[in-house]
């Protein structure tokens, strides 16, 4: 399975407005870990940065002056994402304006006519965590995800935040006993000794019990456990 997790940081709010995209950070994950392959550009919008945008990511004119304009990298973004399943914490925003960008360049089918779907992580985590908090932050700090170096929000680090916040939230209890999801496996993770191992799975009986377990200890503490 592969998936690209995406995020994009831009000149304002909205591309009806003529806001354009300034940043495009996405990391590659095949089979739930990161293959190491990432797509990272600075872009020219051709328009000024609103104040309020500046604040939010520290992205200004000036530096921005020198950079491709999206046309230029469109080709190279689209191979990367061909075919893969975006993960995008709130989709549409992002998803709006790089179809906007396409526009421009007179491809009116969008990121769909390219990628296989979209994962929309901020509707997941609304689901799983509802009345919460959900953005990336909060996420971080739910799933024990060191943000630390997030001073700004930039579309590279936030994109391998997201990728590190998303796997947490679908893997469950094996978050305990698996590292960094950013960090590829040695060649020889399922050589040797390991490859051996046997794996000895729960009884129906045994599942249960810990079903009514895990609802007692839910009923004892007074809110949902989050595993």
């Amino acid at each position: 399975m592969r998936q690209v997790v995406l995020d994009t940081e831009t000149t304002g709010l909205s591309p009806d407005l003529g806001h354009r995209v300034i940043e495009i950070g996405a990391v590659e994950v095949v089979n739930r870990r990161a293959s190491g392959r990432n797509f990272h550009v600075y872009l020219n919008p051709d328009r000024e940065i609103d104040a309020g945008a500046i604040e939010v990511h520290g992205l200004t004119n000036e530096f921005l002056s020198d950079k491709p304009h999206f046309e230029d990298v469109a080709a190279e973004f689209l191979e990367f994402i061909t075919e893969a399943e975006l993960v995008i914490h709130n989709a549409p925003f992002d998803v709006g304006f790089l179809n906007s960008e396409l526009r421009r360049m007179d491809k009116e089918e969008g990121l769909s006519r390219h990628c296989a779907t979209v994962l929309d992580t901020l509707k997941f985590a609304k689901e799983m965590h509802p009345g919460q908090k959900n953005n990336l932050d909060a996420l971080c700090r739910r799933y024990e995800i060191d943000n630390s170096g997030r001073a700004y929000h930039g579309a590279l680090l936030d994109a391998q935040l997201l990728a590190e916040v998303y796997l947490a939230m679908t893997r469950g209890q094996d978050s305990l006993a698996i590292e960094s999801v950013l960090t590829p496996p040695p060649p020889s993770r399922r050589q040797g000794a390991q490859a051996g191992i046997k794996v000895l799975r729960a009884s129906d009986e045994e599942l249960e019990t810990h079903r009514v377990y895990l609802e007692n200890m839910a009923k004892d503490c007074g809110k949902e456990l989050s595993w």
